[in-house]
């Protein structure tokens, strides 16, 4: 019989740090599972490097999986603070897989479209060349470079445009402005891949344990959509009336960070790879609302 996975899920309070920490909490038992926020691992810290080794050692025998899900998801923010992002997006990253190296241990380190130009015409694939256009990318990507420079066992997981039950997040609050809006415009000319945040979690825990080769992966709800028919089918999801969505260009909203205009990921390196496919976005959204309707139907903040 092999030797239970010891886990350690970095930003275990974020949106997919909680969905990871649900995945793994039915089989994992307490001393096999540590989540770790900011309080307890803050990647920017003097002490990151002691605290992994601290978490290593208490574990004893197993193999190690790190599965970081921290990150600086601020993307207009990013602009203003370089390198505050970077901190978090590449340093952070970088820290783990050195640890990771030292220790033996799987680090899954969660990346984003946005490292893509975002101007394509059909999805992304693992290897199509990068090309961030925004700080947030640019440091993602710098992270995905540091990971793979220090550390053989790592797997890179690309995904897109995340909601979950908790925070705040574009579903979460769609759902909350039909109670205040009449009628709402959302950008109709950016398309990507809508995920739900269970869904990837069950799908970096499958990771984990396959034996899929070490390398760069894209997981996503299948599909595309844009933001006008993410909101449209939120609406639907709450019984309220989509027509109240109008589409509208992205002139409409102008940001200090530009958004891709077509940044859909392709699954194709995950299936290949003999790991499960996403669901559908807009069936994964159905889903969502049907088990955790209150949740996502809960202003955030």
């Amino acid at each position: 019989m092999s030797e239970p996975i010891h886990w350690l899920v970095v930003g275990a309070r974020g949106q997919l740090g909680s969905a990871l920490a649900e995945a793994l909490r039915p089989s994992a038992r307490p001393t096999q599972l540590t989540l770790a926020g900011r309080a307890e691992l803050d990647l920017g810290s003097a002490r990151a490097g002691e605290q992994l080794r601290e978490w290593a050692h208490s574990r004893g025998h197993g193999p190690l999986v790190v599965l970081n899900a921290a990150a600086w998801t601020d993307v207009d923010g990013a602009e203003a603070d370089p390198d505050g992002a970077s901190a978090v997006n590449e340093r952070g990253p970088a820290l783990l897989a050195a640890e990771c190296a030292r220790l033996d241990a799987t680090l899954i380190q969660v990346s984003t479209d946005y490292v893509f130009p975002g101007v394509a015409s059909q999805p992304y694939e693992v290897h199509d060349p990068v090309g961030p256009a925004t700080v947030y990318g640019a440091t993602k990507e710098a992270g995905e470079r540091a990971v793979r420079a220090v550390l053989a066992r790592h797997y890179i997981v690309r995904t897109a445009w995340l909601y979950g039950a908790g925070g705040g997040n574009f579903v979460r609050t769609i759902a909350a402005l039909r109670h205040r809006r009449a009628t709402m415009e959302v950008v109709d000319d950016q398309r990507g891949s809508p995920t739900w945040t269970a869904d990837l979690a069950e799908g970096l825990v499958a990771l984990a344990r396959s034996a899929a080769p070490y390398g760069t992966y894209h997981c996503a709800g299948a599909g595309e959509a844009s933001w006008y028919e993410l909101a449209r089918a939120v609406f639907e999801e709450v019984g309220a009336d989509p027509g109240r969505v109008r589409p509208c260009g992205s002139d409409r909203f102008p940001r200090p960070a530009p958004r891709p205009s077509y940044s859909v990921l392709s699954g194709r390196s995950w299936e290949a790879a003999g790991l499960p496919a996403q669901p559908c976005w807009r069936d994964a959204l159905r889903s969502a609302f049907r088990v955790h309707r209150s949740a996502l139907d809960t202003p955030h903040g």
